[in-house]
């Protein structure tokens, strides 16, 4: 099957709030096409499925924040967020055959975001691991390097030469 919504839009809409990757009601609500306010009206008719790690919603100062990227919130009094949890619970409420499939492409952005943080990371712990092994032979590579450097130089007069070596005076 096509997907509904390319997932580059989605992903486009996966903020990360408070430690968390969330998405905004209002564009959930466009997503599914619902205007925020019968989106929110469905989640408060049904408050106990969406405990705080499910949704929550924003401080004044999240908001100002967040309207820095996206200018529309500025004027926002409250805006809802819905986690990874919280958008899946959304199908349980909003049960059209539309939301159905938007919220499986939400599922398989939200994997996706997972395993480009999971390359990340492992990338990230390999480079780490380099340079810390790299950083424990600098002096013995600068050690070389010296040698070297003392090997090119040519024999100055009066220096004594042993068995290829200069020794200086």
């Amino acid at each position: 099957m096509k997907a509904i919504i390319p997932d580059l839009v989605i992903e486009h809409k996966i903020f990360m709030i408070r430690g968390q990757k969330v998405m905004l009601d209002k564009d959930l609500a466009k997503l599914y096409g619902v205007e925020t306010k019968v989106l929110n009206q469905a989640v408060k008719r049904n408050n106990d499925r969406f405990p705080e790690d499910f949704m929550f919603s924003l401080t004044r100062e999240e908001i100002m924040r967040m309207s820095q990227s996206v200018t529309s919130l500025k004027y926002s009094k409250n805006i809802n967020v819905f986690t990874e949890q919280g958008v899946a619970m959304l199908s349980s409420v909003l049960r059209s055959k539309k939301a159905l499939h938007v919220n499986i492409a939400i599922m398989r952005a939200f994997v996706k975001l997972r395993k480009i943080i999971s390359t990340n990371k492992e990338l990230m712990r390999k480079l780490e691991n380099l340079e810390r092994r790299v950083g424990k032979h600098d002096e013995a590579i600068n050690n070389i390097f010296e040698a070297i450097r003392q090997l090119m130089h040519p024999s100055r007069p009066g220096d004594k030469v042993i068995e290829g070596f200069r020794v200086s005076r």
